[in-house]
This record gives structure tokens, C-alpha cells and sequence, in this order.
């Protein structure tokens, strides 16, 4: 049943127009610059639940070696739509919980940039966590992105009204603001903490915590960027990355960039 609800979300949502819009470029240009600080001529890069390959044919047509996974077959249509004839890149259909046909310690730099959206379970998490770090070579990089939870309290829970209709009353704990997620919902919302508790178990070094958003997914800012000339934009940019890793603003962020060394 999960899987039907991914099905039906990314059969009528366009990933790649958002990521595109001026509002959404932040978060794309945000994860680039990161992910760019740790690759190198020759790196090999796999990326976990590309969607329809965004970022993995960014990266293939700056000449890097690119695999990627992807669970719905819609998004595997539009990956090789969007794949050009020089790039040395494939995609091939699997689930982020398990990645048995691919080797351990084969990859230099591994994205898991979409599955922590869409596992309900804690179990899940660190199966999809752990593969990525089995695949990844020692002393590799993994990034893994998040949705966060206090963002859409604000937004969805009050900027909507959503906070008192069911079912989403019955979802958000009434103390901590804690939301839950259902397939249904699609979207697993993490705080820091929680994300912190996953990864305590695994034996990696934290390189970075990012927001990659930051406040550019909020409805008025959204409004203000999209109408930014592009000085105006340049200028709200250096402010982004100047308070992207802050520990007290990244929790505003609606997404979130996990980064990590694989010791």
C-alpha cells in the first residue's frame, strides 16, 4: 500500500519543476555546493532514490561516473528521458532497504537525497541508512536529506489550519508538536534529535548538518524569491550559506542534509 501512494504522488508531481522554480533553487544549489566539497576527478557516485535524476545527471555531465537506484518505474522513465548520450551514468530499479545487488565499499561518494521521506518505520530507516553506508568505500561520503518536522507544524498545522481536522489532529502529539506520518501522509517529517539517535549506532564521523532550504519554502519568502532579480538573489543566497549549518536555524529548515564519513 505505501508503495501506491508513492506511486500516485510521483505519477502527478513534477520534482524537477520544483527544483528548478527560483524558490526551489536553493536546496539544489545548497546540496550541489556540499556535495561538491568532497568530489574529486574519478569519483564514483551512486545515488539512492533518484527520482528522475536531478541530481545524478548534474553530476554525470560534469563527467562523473553515476549510478543510481530508483524504486518507481515512473521516475525511471523520466531518468532516461533526461539522459543525454555522453553521460556515463545508469539507473536501474531497486528499493533503498535493500541494496543486495550492488557490492560493499564500491562507491566514493553515495546520495540517499529522497528515501528518509518515505520510510514509516524506525527499522526501515536504518536498513536504508546502513546499505548506504555498506555500498559507500571506507572513508567515502554519504549524504542523506530529511524533511523536518517544525516547518510543517508551522506551515501545514497553523499557516493551513490544518492543526485541528482529523485526521491530522490525531497525528501531531499535543505537548511536543511531534508529527506522525502514515503512507497516506507520504511524507516522514525528523527532528535533529531523532535524526542524531539513528545514526549513533553506526560507525561514521558527522562532516555537516545542513539546511538546505532554510526559509525558502515558506509561503511569503517563497513569493519574495521568485520575484528576486538576480543581484537580489545572488545577495539572499550568501546570507543562506552563511546560517545554512547554524544549529540553531537548521531545525527551520524544511529539508535537511545529513553529512557523514564512513570510517
Amino acid at each position: 500500500m505505501a508503495d501506491e501512494y508513492l506511486k500516485n504522488y510521483y505519477e502527478s508531481y513534477d520534482e524537477d519543476a520544483r527544483l528548478l522554480s527560483r524558490h526551489g533553487q536553493p536546496e539544489f544549489l545548497t546540496t550541489v555546493r556540499y556535495v561538491g566539497r568532497y568530489l574529486f576527478p574519478g569519483a564514483k557516485i551512486l545515488e539512492i532514490g533518484a527520482a528522475s535524476g536531478r541530481y545524478s545527471h548534474y553530476f554525470a555531465r560534469l563527467g562523473h561516473e553515476v549510478d543510481a537506484v530508483e524504486l518507481m518505474p515512473c521516475n525511471i522513465d523520466k531518468f532516461r528521458k533526461n539522459t543525454l548520450p555522453n553521460e556515463k551514468i545508469t539507473i536501474a530499479e531497486g528499493n533503498a532497504c535493500d541494496l543486495s545487488f550492488i557490492r560493499s565499499d564500491m562507491y566514493d561518494i553515495t546520495l540517499l537525497l529522497g528515501p528518509m521521506y518515505h520510510l514509516y518505520t524506525e527499522e526501515d530507516e536504518k536498513k536504508a541508512l546502513s546499505e548506504a553506508i555498506r555500498v559507500t568505500k571506507r572513508g567515502g561520503t554519504v549524504f542523506s536529506a530529511y524533511c523536518m518536522n517544525d516547518p510543517t507544524v508551522i506551515q501545514f498545522c497553523f499557516i493551513k489550519g490544518m492543526i485541528g481536522a482529523e485526521p491530522y489532529k490525531s497525528l501531531v502529539d499535543p505537548v511536543t508538536f511531534k508529527c506522525s506520518s502514515t503512507p497516506s501522509e507520504i511524507f516522514v517529517l525528523h527532528t535533529k534529535a531523532e535524526i542524531d539517535r539513528l545514526m549513533s549506532g553506526f560507525n561514521t564521523e558527522r562532516l555537516a548538518f545542513v539546511g538546505t532550504d532554510m526559509f525558502s519554502r515558506y509561503p511569503d519568502m517563497q513569493r519574495v524569491i521568485d520575484e528576486m532579480d538576480d543581484e537580489a538573489f545572488d545577495t539572499y543566497m550568501r546570507y543562506h550559506f552563511s546560517v545554512c549549518e547554524r544549529e540553531d536555524l537548521t531545525g527551520v529548515s524544511n529539508h535537511t542534509l545529513d553529512i557523514f564519513k564512513k570510517r
